[in-house]
This record gives structure tokens, C-alpha cells and sequence, in this order.
């Protein structure tokens, strides 16, 4: 298709063809007409069609050559924010498939999120259960827009997961997660000259706690990334200072420093990306919306959307809400045992009784029995005092035996012929998962069990009213 100058009179063929046009030709006075298409590469995306009306001069044709010009550069535009779109659209739907796709009931914690959708596209946050009904809560964001940044987003918290999986305390999470992503980094510095995102710099910054509900402590760590807000259950912000660590990206080799605080039962706690802290007193107007009494987290959530500039929303954010809780006494019991050749027995005793006042099935008491003596037997052969057992139910059995040595054992697999060595082998066979996590009076090892359906509905029994 070519621009055409065509001149309009009451002769004019194709406006018999169209009353609605004639009539509206009539009415303006239009007396001249340039129809230009607006194509690229070959596809036609429209049609451009150009009057003049009454007095003035009729189009000629350097007027064509200029409606020309306008209508390419117009259909350039038009394929750019198309294009554009489709990237932002494909960006976004790659992030939400990234996040996750459900809210994850915890077992002292109760949390909640909002995910402000804009041309950011590398803002994430979880929330992820870990062993003795501890919570790691996250929140991270990768600078920039469009489809690699959400990929990029993606990664970082594929990695923090399995790093979370570890048991590793906050700051070691960070350092590692800032190894894998220094790596990512040299892997887009190694990519030809031609490429694109070899010439755009990576940068991003992840804010990582864990709260405990036995110690009711949050310990937490950044990288490049605001501080959490905290509220009491009175109402008041409680300060919480957590030092700055280096960017995941930067070239910053500065070591990640861990803060914690106590909290009471109730408290508010809000990791937030850097968007929603723009602006004068941002955090205490966070901080005063979240301390309104009788909102549940939802709520609060919506409440600090809805008092943010508007400009911020454009940018899109995330937030991340967490209200404290505690452990029932009713789902946990602990007993401190003597460091002595008859403890594993006197553990094996205590877990059968508690387990049966629980109702769970012979299976799962027999098995926890075993578990629990093993684990105890390693840690009066190789641990030191104290040493401490708990069991914990929930969603799953736990069982954590304490001891205050911090050598952890390793997994072996005993010959034929060995007397001993299959103790860590027996559990994992035992336990759906196990692992260890040190502190600094010495170290806990722990397993969880699955639970059946009519044990976790018994489970739910157990719950106070």
C-alpha cells in the first residue's frame, strides 16, 4: 500500500458507498484527503486518513511526503510499544509463576504479602518453614525491568530456598546467595560484545530473617536491602538496627553482620522493598499505619497500599507482613536428660508416653523411639553437656536433641562387618528429612516425620480453643 492524495468532491465514487462518511465530509467542509498506511517490514498496521477542510489550501504533494514521513515514524512507535507490552506482559507472568503460588500456613507465625504489580519486575518474597517450627521470612529485588530481570529474581530465590533447606544462620544464607551471584555475574560479563545484557549491570539487594517462636527471637540479615519495620503488640515501632551489608552484586567483600531481637507474642514485623521507603518519614508512616488496633494482616497490608505516593505503585514493590506467635504447650514437650549411658533409654521411655497421649499410631511411636535413641546415643558418646530433647507436633512429628558440643556427625555407610555407624543412616531412612544447626551453645540435630491425614487431623485436636 502507497499514500494517496485524493480530492474530495460531490462526484467523489466511494462516497455513495457510505452515507456516514459523505455526511460527515459534507458537514466539515473537507475538500482534500490523504490516506497513508501505517506499515513496518512489510505488515500493514493501520491507516492514517488526513483533511482539509474549508478555506484552506488543498494537500499537495510535498504534503503526501510528509504524511509519509510522520506515519512511518508513527508505525515505528506503535510496533515499539507493542512490543514493549508483550516483553512487560511475558516479564510479569514469568514472575508470578516464580512467587509463590499459595499462602504457606506456618506453625508461630502468621504472615501475609502484597506484590504491587509495575515496570518492576524483580521484586520476590517467601516465607519458608524450617525445622523446630522457625520461619525464615525473605524479601529481595532485582533492579530493572523485563523478562531477564524476573529470571535473574527467579534464581535468587531458587538458591535461597535450597540455602534456607540448610539450616545455615542468616548471614552465611547471604553470603553464599552473594557467591551465586557474583558467579551470575561473571557468567553475563563473559557473553559476547553483541549481546545486550552484557553492557546492563546486574545489581540487587535481599533482606533474610528467621524467627524463632521458642526463644521469640528474629534474627536477620541484609544485603543492599532496607531494614524490617517492627511494632509491638502495643502499638509501639520497637527499633531494630541491622547492619548494611554489600549489594548480592557489588564488588563490596565486606562480611554480612546478623542483628536480633525479642519480640513479644503479637509483635508486627514488615519487610519491604525499597520503593515503598521513598519519601519523607517513610517508615514511621509505615510504622503508624501497621500499629492501627483490631486489622488483621491483610488489612494492614492493603492499609499501607492505599497511604503510599501514587508514584510508588508505578514502580511496583513488595511487602512482606508477619505477626509473631508462639508454640502450643499442648504440641511440644522437653526434658533435660543426664549425659550418661541410660539416657537413650530414658529418652525412648519419655517420647513412647508422650507420643501415645498424642494418638498417634504404633508405626510412627516405634519408629520416633528409634530416632530419638540413636540420636541421643550419639551425643552421650560424642557430645558434651547439656543435653536436651524435644519433640514437636505439627503439621509434621519433630524431634531435636541438643547438645553442646559443635561437631556435627556425617552420614556413613557402615561394611558388613563394622559393629557400628549406622545410627545417622537409620534415621534418614526414618525421617522424611534430618539435618543439624549449630549456635552458639553448641548444636542441635533434628528430624521430621510426615504425618497420615487422621494423625494431622489429630493433630488439629490438640489446638486450644
Amino acid at each position: 500500500m502507497r499514500p494517496r492524495l485524493v480530492p474530495l468532491t460531490p462526484d467523489t465514487p466511494w462516497l455513495d458507498a457510505d452515507a456516514h462518511a459523505a455526511h460527515a465530509v459534507a458537514e466539515s467542509g473537507a475538500h482534500s484527503l490523504i490516506v497513508v498506511p501505517l506499515s513496518l517490514r512489510g505488515a500493514v498496521l493501520g491507516l492514517v486518513s488526513l483533511y482539509r477542510c474549508g478555506a484552506a489550501e488543498p494537500f499537495d504533494e510535498d504534503d503526501v511526503t510528509l504524511a509519509a514521513a510522520a506515519a512511518t515514524r508513527a508505525a515505528l512507535a506503535i510496533d515499539n510499544a507493542r512490543r514493549f507490552e508483550r516483553e512487560h506482559v511475558i516479564a510479569s507472568t514469568v514472575q508470578r509463576r516464580l512467587l509463590p503460588q499459595a499462602a504457606r500456613e506456618q506453625a508461630a507465625v502468621e504472615t501475609a504479602h502484597v506484590l504491587l504489580p509495575g515496570r518492576d519486575s524483580g521484586c520476590w518474597y517467601d516465607t519458608i518453614a524450617l525445622a523446630g517450627a522457625r520461619t525464615a521470612l525473605v524479601v529481595g529485588r532485582v533492579e530493572g525491568e523485563g523478562l531477564q530481570t524476573a529470571i535473574v529474581m527467579g534464581q535468587l530465590r531458587t538458591v535461597i530456598q535450597a540455602l534456607a533447606d540448610l539450616d545455615l544462620e542468616p548471614e552465611e544464607v547471604l553470603a553464599r546467595l552473594k557467591d551465586t551471584a557474583d558467579r551470575l555475574a561473571e557468567e553475563r560479563d563473559s557473553l559476547p560484545p553483541a549481546d545486550v545484557l552484557q553492557r546492563e549491570p546486574l545489581s540487587a539487594g535481599c533482606l533474610y530473617g528467621v524467627y524463632d517462636p521458642f526463644a521469640r527471637t528474629c534474627t536477620v540479615a541484609r544485603a543492599g536491602h532496607p531494614a524490617p519495620i517492627v511494632v509491638g503488640p502495643d502499638g509501639r515501632a520497637v527499633p531494630f538496627d541491622v547492619p548494611e551489608g554489600p549489594g548480592l552484586f557489588s564488588d563490596d567483600s565486606a562480611l554480612f553482620a546478623p542483628a536480633v531481637v525479642t519480640l513479644d507474642v503479637g509483635s508486627l514485623l514488615a519487610f519491604c522493598t525499597a520503593d515503598l521507603l521513598t519519601g519523607d518519614r517513610a517508615a514511621e508512616r509505615i510504622a503508624e499505619t501497621l500499629s492501627r488496633p483490631g486489622r488483621t494482616l491483610r488489612q494492614a497490608g492493603d492499609d499501607v497500599v492505599y497511604a503510599l505516593p501514587a508514584d510508588t505503585r508505578a514502580g511496583g514493590a513488595a511487602l512482606l507482613l508477619a505477626r509473631t506467635g508462639t508454640v502450643s504447650d499442648h504440641k511440644v514437650a522437653t526434658w533435660d536428660l543426664s549425659q550418661e549411658r541410660r539416657a537413650p533409654a530414658t529418652a525412648r521411655a519419655l517420647v513412647r508416653d508422650r507420643l501415645q497421649e498424642w494418638g498417634l499410631d504404633e508405626d510412627t511411636v516405634e519408629a520416633s523411639q528409634l530416632i530419638v535413641s540413636e540420636l541421643v546415643t550419639n551425643a552421650v558418646r560424642y557430645g558434651t553437656p547439656p543435653l536436651r530433647l524435644r519433640v514437636l507436633l505439627d503439621s509434621t512429628l519433630t524431634c531435636e536433641v541438643h547438645d553442646g558440643s559443635p561437631a556435627s556427625p556425617h552420614l556413613r555407610h557402615a561394611r558388613t562387618v563394622d559393629e557400628g555407624g549406622r545410627g545417622l543412616f537409620i534415621v534418614s531412612r526414618l525421617a522424611s528429612h534430618w539435618g543439624a544447626r549449630h549456635g552458639p551453645d553448641g548444636k542441635v540435630l533434628w528430624t521430621e516425620q510426615d504425618l497420615s491425614g487422621g494423625e494431622s487431623e489429630r493433630t488439629a485436636a490438640l489446638r486450644p480453643a
